[in-house]
Parts: structure tokens; C-alpha cells; sequence
């Protein structure tokens, strides 16, 4: 998936994109909502992980400008405010969940996964579709019984299939939710991933099928 970081603490912005990378999840990070916003404008994003006190405004108003244009994006605040009021406004300003700094990676992670699986209206983190049960925190993907475990950029394109079923997904769209904007790709990469997960999706009745001149979707047999 594809994460917006904004945060302006270059130390705690780095650990956080180098956790959250060996997920293999791709993190753009901006030190400033000027840098943010170009970025939204850009590309669409899965998360956006906020801070509030940042060098050219306050996060809590770029949270109201985000709901207020309509924007569904799920926002987790990270926040050193301990106080309810505080953390009552963030909620009500429409942040799906927030975390008080100092923070334990795994907690981060952890909030992470349960506001995607809300904004998915799932319960689980395991998803199946035909005989085929996706795990992604196992980074496993189970055929008819049979278990394979999956490399990070597997599990990601995973990840956008099992999220929309039956759906096209075109090859640029796709090198946007797996690379990120400082990995050198070609569209051609994609290829090799998906050929890697039709293979571990053998013997199932589910596959990975090409939309000549427009992308790929998973669609059962």
C-alpha cells in the first residue's frame, strides 16, 4: 500500500519509512504541508500517517481542509498532545485514529492495519476470495489448502487485488502502489511480479488475468 508521511522530525520520518518499507509498503514523505499537498495532488494514497505541530501549519487544520474537501483518505494523527480534549478534537476534526509519540513501531504498525481494515469494512486481516485465502500479516496466500509465503512486493500486489475483486488494474496504477517515487521501474517490473504470483495461485480457482491494452485483474476461473 502506499502511505503519505507528513512529518518534520527527520529522524522519527526515516525510522518510520524504513519500518513500515520492510512491509513493503511504499512511503512518500513530507516534512511540510506545502510538500504534502503536492503530493496528494499527484497520486492517491492508502493512509496518511499526520502530524500536528509542522513548520508551516498546523496539522489539525490541514485535517479539517482534508475532510472538508471530501477526502476519505484514512488519516492516523501522530501526536505528543496526551490530553482528551486534544485527542477528542483530532477525532472530531475526522481522524480515523491517532497514537501519542513516543511510540512503539509495532503499535504504529498494528493502528495501521485495523483503520485499512475498517476503511475495508473487514474484521480480519485474512481475505478470501474463491479457494484462495489471502493472510497479509502472515505474508502468506493459501490455494485450495496449500500454503505459500509470499516476498513483500507479492504481497502488495496481493493486497490491490484482493481489495477490489473483478476490477482492472492498469500497470501504471499498479508500479504507483508498489514502487516508490525514487525507485528507478519501468511498467515491464510488474510483469515479473505478476507472473511470480500466478504461479502461487496455481492449482486454485482463481487467476491473474491480462486485459489486453489495459491492465490485470483477479477474477476466479
Amino acid at each position: 500500500m502506499r502511505f503519505l508521511l507528513i512529518e518534520d522530525n527527520e529522524k522519527l520520518a526515516k525510522a518510520i519509512v524504513d519500518r513500515l518499507g520492510l512491509d513493503g509498503h511504499v512511503v512518500d514523505h513530507a516534512p511540510d504541508l506545502e510538500t504534502a499537498g503536492d503530493c496528494l495532488a499527484s497520486t492517491g494514497y492508502e493512509l496518511i500517517l499526520l502530524d500536528i505541530m509542522l513548520p508551516d501549519g498546523d496539522g489539525r487544520t490541514f485535517l479539517e481542509r482534508h475532510r472538508t474537501g471530501d477526502n476519505d483518505t484514512p488519516v492516523i494523527v501522530l501526536t505528543a498532545r496526551s490530553e482528551v480534549s486534544d485527542r477528542v478534537r483530532m477525532l472530531d476534526l475526522g481522524a480515523d485514529d491517532y497514537i501519542t509519540k513516543p511510540f512503539d513501531f509495532s503499535e504504529l504498525e498494528a493502528r495501521c492495519r485495523a483503520v485499512l481494515r475498517r476503511r475495508q469494512g473487514a474484521a480480519r486481516n485474512q481475505k478470501t476470495f474463491e479457494d484462495v485465502v489471502f493472510d497479509p500479516l502472515a505474508g502468506t496466500v493459501a490455494v485450495a489448502g496449500n500454503v505459500s509465503d509470499l516476498r513483500n512486493r507479492e504481497l502488495r500486489l496481493l493486497e490491490v487485488f484482493f481489495s477490489a475483486p473483478d476490477m482492472i488494474f492498469s500497470k501504471s496504477h499498479l508500479v504507483d502502489r508498489l514502487f516508490s517515487y525514487d525507485e528507478d521501474v519501468s511498467e515491464n517490473a510488474i510483469e515479473v511480479y505478476v507472473g511470480r504470483v500466478r504461479k502461487k495461485l496455481q492449482g486454485g480457482r482463481v487467476k491473474i488475468e491480462t486485459v489486453r491494452g489495459v491492465g490485470y485483474r483477479m477474477t476466479a476461473l
